[in-house]
């Protein structure tokens, strides 16, 4: 076989591989990202196995294998485009049914996103950057605890505020992270808080949920002069951040807190004890005993504390849970589960479930993960605040 072939066969093998990440759950802890890319970077990887559909080459055998792996890792890797496609049709419908007509918030130069997924917006989304300023919301055990606050200059005051909580297994990541939201919100009027806490297995909980409340002190103290409306307030999570976003909305009984938003969030943490994810992905049982201190035998009382699930009230706020089916760090049933009890407790709630997607979905603002997040979010967070605030619990 000629070494163009050999090398055409190589690459070809490699983006199948890739591809299948589009459609199977990744094997090994290794494969996550890959499968993020593969998901939510897919419809720009197909270009690289169609050009080796494009490039001239031999006709030998492994020439025609080389060839019948780039095609088929063009329809794998553009696969998750498709099935976005097929999943957004009705989900408008679907949003209003449950939190009826809203007009999100814009800014000039600004605007909100016009559909849960826009085929011209797929290689670049671009949103205005607010600089946040940091401030230090707690000092405890040694530690300085910072918020990074984003305010657009040009955004009505006060500002309804969303507290962001990042993920990272409880035990990792910053305020950092993934804020491409924290700038599309901000520069939309609404002022961002992504706080950061104290990490295990260092810090077990209930720190972390202390310093999640701890921050939400200290931006209603300041509410005045931070020039934000302290009586419309939102948790979002991601992951980890997702399950403390949800507890201190659920557990704060605040009719200030007027929304929650968790996207792949572990939910019932008893129930991810006797339903680990794959060992050789993630050892779910040894991040859950770092993070809670112990195995349930041992901390029982924090596991069930610790579970949003077990907070649910008519009362809680209005909650909107993001998920990929295909999630291998955080099973999907996690947000079904919680779903379910809010459908129980009469909480008004969307799910949005995407077939496609893995843990990360909304990593590439302009993927389908992103977008559907992005529209998601902010249309739910109008939704939420649009009203006069809701009655206390009491």
């Amino acid at each position: 076989m000629e070494p163009l072939d050999t090398l055409r066969l190589i690459l070809a093998g490699l983006l199948f591989g890739l591809g299948l990440l589009g459609l199977f759950k990744a094997p090994l802890g290794s494969l996550w990202k890959p499968a993020v890319a593969a998901t939510e970077w897919g419809h720009v990887l197909a270009v690289f196995p169609l050009l080796l559909l494009l490039l001239p080459g031999g006709t030998g055998f492994g020439a025609r294998v080389a060839w019948c792996l780039a095609a088929l890792a063009v329809i794998l890797l553009l696969s998750s485009l498709i099935r976005a496609l097929r999943y957004v049709k009705g989900l408008e419908a679907d949003f209003a049914k449950t939190f009826g007509p809203v007009q999100p918030r814009t800014l000039p130069g600004a605007p909100a996103r016009t559909a849960p997924l826009v085929l011209g917006d797929l290689l670049s989304v671009s949103t205005p950057v607010v600089t946040p300023t940091r401030h230090t919301y707690r000092e405890v055990d040694g530690h300085v605890l910072q918020l990074d606050l984003y305010r657009s200059p040009g955004a009505p005051r006060p500002l309804p505020l969303v507290v962001v909580i990042h993920g990272g297994s409880w035990n990792s990541g910053d305020s950092s992270q993934l804020n491409w939201l924290n700038n599309y919100l901000s520069a939309r009027g609404f002022a961002v808080a992504a706080i950061n806490y104290r990490l295990a297995p260092r810090h077990t909980f209930p720190a972390q949920r202390d310093d999640v409340l701890a921050a939400l002190s200290w931006l209603r103290e300041n509410a005045s002069q931070l020039e934000l409306d302290p009586s419309r307030i939102a948790f979002l999570g991601r992951s980890a951040g997702g399950q403390l976003a949800l507890l201190a909305a659920y557990t704060a009984r605040d009719p200030a807190i007027r929304a929650a938003v968790a996207l792949y969030a572990p939910t019932d943490l008893n129930w991810g004890w006797a339903n680990p994810t794959n060992p050789r992905v993630m050892d779910s049982p040894k991040t859950l005993s770092e993070y809670l201190g112990g195995t349930p035998a041992q901390v029982q009382a924090h596991f069930d504390a610790a579970s949003p699930i077990d907070f649910v009230l008519p009362s809680s706020p209005p909650t909107l849970l993001v998920h990929g089916t295909r999630d291998e760090l955080v099973l999907a049933e996690q947000s079904r589960r919680l779903a379910r009890r809010l459908e129980q407790a009469n909480v008004p709630h969307l799910q949005l479930e995407l077939p496609w997607a893995t843990h990360g979905c909304d990593a590439n603002p302009a993927g389908p993960g992103g977008q559907i997040t992005t529209w998601a979010v902010e249309r739910f967070l109008a939704a939420a605040f649009q009203d006069a605030p809701r009655p206390s619990a009491g």
